[in-house]
């Protein structure tokens, strides 16, 4: 019966919507329309905070003069062309995005707060099983160990992005854990900032994510991913763990790749034990010597710059720290930054000068894989590891040069056959 109550809501919000966006086009989107009808959809919103115990009192001081941030990026405006924001783990060159004095600074501050934040991290660690300069490099990334400050209304990101964003029923309930979060006293009205996709606090949840993974760490009585660092870096823990983090394994490890590496090997459903990795030619950087545990461990290989850069053995905790963010490229930075906190020493393997194609050119060139049969994934403009994947079978197809990286060269290559 409720879930039939359920079912009848959200067909008269589908509907109620549908009338909000044809006003819309009719009105050319205009200003004054956009908020009416901004407006009008809030109210649908009503039944369902109900339901989750959101008081009317709450609902109403939440959405007092609320107003779309037609700006935000990302959008679905009716009769508007606004391309997605182009992320910088998508967009830029590895070099780019893993830079050296970045990761320097970053890694200065960190061994200092891992001084102040001793007792903190171990009791972390002993308690969740993930090392403190995991949770550190995670807090960096995110905010800058909190010196960067969110200073939009969560409130009117979430409420934008349900409403005419491109993923509206995902932001619509994080809209409603938004007004949940208020209900429940966990924070204040004035209080309720996040970032342009409404994530929070020092170390960037979504309002869903608070009620999955929040812990009250300091031991005050209340939840707080705003002000207090143990249990901000406590929730990141047990977001973690709740994904499978494992207890004493490492993410990655550097290796150097032998000259002759096949770049299409970088797959990750090639899953092997690191030391047949290293019979292979792949050889620990640094000269590092693993122990009997860690050579069982299963691995598969990383080039995120194709064949001009490092190389990595990967782990099941990589992809743990890649579900927090889905990027290869801010995987490796949090890692890196985590092992640049205890080792001051760089990637053995420097980057290579490479530039990042045009997302245009991107999705040229996948459209053309995706035609050949080498790509079946979405059509992105972003050069991830499928699309490399794709790309350097392409390349052994047409007996070009094997590097996994997407150039114009190749694009033209493409273009002529």
């Amino acid at each position: 019966m409720r879930r039939n109550g359920i079912y009848q809501r959200s067909a008269q919000s589908v509907a109620m919507l549908v009338a909000v966006l044809l006003t819309l086009l009719a009105a050319g989107f205009s200003a004054q329309a956009a908020d009416a009808a901004f407006q009008t959809w809030l109210q649908t919103v009503w039944p369902d905070a109900q339901q989750r115990g959101i008081s009317r009192a709450t609902f109403d001081l939440a959405i007092r003069g609320l107003e779309p941030d037609l700006s935000l990026p990302d959008l679905a405006i009716p009769g508007k062309e606004t391309p997605p924001r182009g992320q910088a783990e998508f967009v830029l060159t590895p070099a780019d995005y893993i830079k050296e004095p970045t990761i320097f600074r970053l890694a200065a501050q960190g061994r200092k707060l891992a001084d102040e934040q001793r007792a903190t991290l171990t009791a972390i660690e002993q308690r969740f099983g993930v090392p403190g300069n995991i949770i550190l490099a995670i807090w960096a990334r995110e905010t800058d160990y909190g010196r960067q400050k969110d200073q939009r209304s969560a409130l009117r990101v979430l409420a934008t992005q349900a409403y005419v964003g491109r993923r509206k029923d995902q932001f619509r309930e994080e809209f409603l854990f938004a007004l949940k979060m208020l209900e429940d006293g966990h924070v204040k009205l004035a209080d309720l900032k996040s970032s342009w996709a409404g994530a929070m606090g020092l170390t960037q949840f979504l309002p869903s994510e608070f009620y999955k993974h929040g812990v009250d760490f300091d031991g005050d009585g209340k939840i707080d991913i705003f002000n207090s660092v143990p249990d901000a870096l406590a929730s990141a823990a047990k977001q973690l763990v709740d994904k499978d983090w494992k207890r004493g394994q490492r993410w990655f490890y550097e290796v150097r790749a032998p000259k002759d590496v096949d770049c299409t090997t970088a797959d990750p459903a090639v899953l092997l034990p690191i030391a047949e990795w290293i019979k292979r030619g792949f050889a620990p950087a640094y000269g590092r010597t693993l122990r009997q545990d860690e050579l069982s461990e299963q691995a598969s290989l990383l080039l995120p710059a194709g064949t001009y850069g490092p190389a990595f053995l990967i782990l099941s905790n990589y992809y743990v720290i890649k579900s927090y963010n889905f990027s290869d490229l801010y995987v490796l930075f949090v890692g890196h930054l985590a092992d640049r906190i205890g080792d001051p020493r760089s990637f053995e393997t420097p980057w290579a000068q490479v530039a990042q194609l045009e997302t245009v050119q991107l999705i040229r060139m996948q459209e053309y894989l995706t035609k050949r049969g080498f790509y079946s994934d979405k059509i992105d403009g972003k050069a991830g590891m499928k699309t490399r994947l794709a790309l350097g079978a392409y390349q052994k197809a047409a007996k070009l040069k094997l590097d996994c990286w997407p150039t114009r060269a190749v694009v033209d290559h493409m273009a002529g056959g």
